[in-house]
């Protein structure tokens, strides 16, 4: 298809209506929304959002943001004056609303702890070995005692016994074991429901990193140093990294190609299980 260039009259009306200049680069262009959604791994709501201005319908203002340059570069728009008249049409109560959204439930979780020495911490698969050696001490104890009762000059020989009795606890502490999630903590994959999703961050330096999930909750936001972080949410996730080079990501424990989204090292996007 034949790349056409909108006109600068087109652009130049971006810094009074980017939702409209955005329409009309997309037909010029002979695009549809699906298409552009998925050439940008965009939601295609959000695209039409972005086309009406409806702000309301978008995530938080970073994020937003980020999808009308990404966008305008898509379409051959000048992003810096798409950016500008963003910034000028957002509503500054959504501003607002977008930075102080501080009070949610998810946090991360695992994040990298600088000093662990005066810790006490607890390994779920050694309680839950201590446990099944006790329960199998007292059931060996009762077995014995039983058969001395029954046949008090027989010898007692429980070696058999005591080997499958043995194989039958290690094989139920194995499957015990196999429903704790790759964090060690049974508790927190109970108490997921069946709608959320897993993410895994890990940074070799700082780096800054934002992720939003779909109810509007920041998981993890600005600033980040080294360390690997656990996340739980509900897709999709609005996704911004500064700098791809510092950070791998993974969505229910299946690597996501940073290198798919990025721009000049930096990376705005929805990620989508």
């Amino acid at each position: 298809m034949e790349m056409i260039t909108p006109s600068s009259n087109t652009q130049s009306n971006a810094q009074g209506s980017f939702g409209a200049t955005l329409q009309q680069a997309r037909k010029t262009k002979q695009v549809s929304l699906e298409e552009a959604a998925a050439e940008l791994f965009i939601l295609k709501r959000h695209l039409e959002a972005l086309e009406s201005e409806n702000f309301a319908e978008l995530p938080q203002a970073a994020f937003a943001r980020g999808f009308a340059i990404n966008y305008a570069k898509y379409l051959g728009l000048d992003s810096a004056k798409i950016a500008s008249s963003f910034d000028a049409a957002y509503p500054s109560e959504l501003k607002a609303k977008s930075v102080n959204n501080t009070d949610t439930p998810l946090q991360p979780m695992g994040t990298l702890q600088r000093d662990t020495h005066n810790r006490i911490r607890f390994n779920p698969l050694l309680i839950i070995g201590v446990i099944g050696l006790i329960i199998l001490a007292v059931f060996l104890f009762r077995m014995v005692s039983n058969a001395s009762k029954e046949n008090s000059q027989e010898p007692v020989s429980t070696v058999e016994d005591v080997s499958a009795i043995e194989q039958a606890q290690g094989a139920a502490i194995s499957n015990d074991a196999s429903d704790i999630g790759a964090s060690g903590s049974a508790l927190n994959l109970g108490a997921a429901s069946a709608d959320t999703a897993f993410l895994n961050v890990k940074l070799t330096d700082d780096a800054v990193v934002s992720i939003t999930d779909a109810s509007g909750n920041s998981l993890i936001s600005g600033s980040q140093t080294a360390g690997d972080y656990d996340l739980t949410g509900v897709p999709p996730f609005s996704v911004q990294i500064d700098n791809i080079d510092n950070v791998s990501l993974m969505l229910n424990q299946e690597t996501v190609v940073l290198d798919t989204y990025a721009t000049d090292k930096q990376a705005t996007f929805e990620l989508v299980p």
